[in-house]
């Protein structure tokens, strides 16, 4: 099996490499336009010269069987492009693109060819998460800080705190009926924001502050006097009386307990069994985080 890889930057060197690199019967390409980080990437992945391309038009000469696009968000959408007009099963890391429109775009092309797109929402796939899916979840709540980050209100949302929209969409345990946006934007720069989505007999609260003092990630559900508290992807707490502490084991790799390494086989199980993965119910997390950019930025404009 051929797959690209495209794009070699600290999430493509920390998170996914790890795991395609060491993939029986995966034959690694990959592909950026900076040649020293190439070879020296290469390099640590012992691959041969023939597996090494500077070009997007030497890496689909290989004729692919997958690839990954760990890009900048502002190269996705032609990136992406070239991959499914190529007809080359396809995942991409969030988001799929910066304007909903080219999102949609991407979707529909993806179906009307046939081929595989994939978003790389890992958090769906990390064990921590995956296991508060099995919790009762009358209330969740989910908090994705950091220390001193302010930023451009679609930069922010789309690259960093659709994390949070997307599981708590993966979270709530029946239709949204309710959607409320709060958020402190000063300069032009958004300094925080909280997502509230409300159902039947549940509520889910996303809140990412960049001037929190720490780079934290806590996730919470709770319900029928019981709650489930993630810290970190790395630490679940079971509180039910006296609380009860799983922490990731000392060997467990943090592609594992981040989702990466389930969402990158799940993606490649499906390309090998033919199967046809669709980026639907992602762009409904798109068009989700669209309407917080929207609400933050005429929020700014009214203050």
């Amino acid at each position: 099996m051929k797959v690209g890889c495209i794009g070699l930057g600290d999430i493509a060197q920390k998170a996914y490499l790890p795991v395609l690199g060491t993939q029986p019967g995966v034959d690694l390409h990959l592909q950026t336009r900076t040649p020293a980080t190439l070879e020296r990437v290469a390099d640590s992945l012992h691959l041969p010269q023939d597996r090494r391309h500077t070009t997007l038009d030497g890496l689909l000469a290989q004729d692919l069987d997958a690839a990954f696009v760990h890009a900048p968000t502002a190269a996705h959408p032609e990136i992406v492009t070239r991959l499914l007009e190529a007809g080359v099963p396809t995942y991409v890391d969030k988001p799929l693109a910066y304007r909903l429109a080219d999102s949609a775009r991407l979707v529909e092309l993806a179906e009307e060819r046939g081929v595989t797109l994939m978003v790389g929402f890992n958090r769906r796939h990390a064990p921590g998460y995956v296991q508060c899916a099995d919790h009762p979840r009358e209330l969740i709540l989910m908090q994705k800080n950091r220390a001193g980050l302010p930023e451009e209100p679609r930069t922010m949302i789309l690259d960093d705190f659709i994390h949070v929209v997307d599981t708590l969409r993966f979270l709530v345990p029946g239709p949204v009926d309710d959607v409320t946006v709060r958020a402190r934007v000063r300069d032009g720069l958004l300094h925080h924001v909280v997502l509230q989505l409300a159902g039947d007999g549940f509520t889910a609260l996303g809140v990412m502050n960049r001037l929190s003092g720490s780079a934290e990630e806590i996730l919470e559900v709770s319900g029928q006097d019981t709650k489930r508290q993630v810290v970190n992807l790395a630490e679940t707490i079971d509180h039910k009386g006296q609380p009860t502490v799983r922490r990731r084991g000392d060997w467990v790799p943090v592609a594992r307990q981040r989702g990466i390494e389930q969402a990158v086989l799940a993606f490649l199980d499906a390309v090998r069994a033919g199967k046809v993965l669709s980026a639907r119910d992602a762009l409904e997390t798109h068009e989700l985080c669209e309407r917080v950019v929207r609400s933050v930025l005429e929020h700014a404009r009214a203050a």
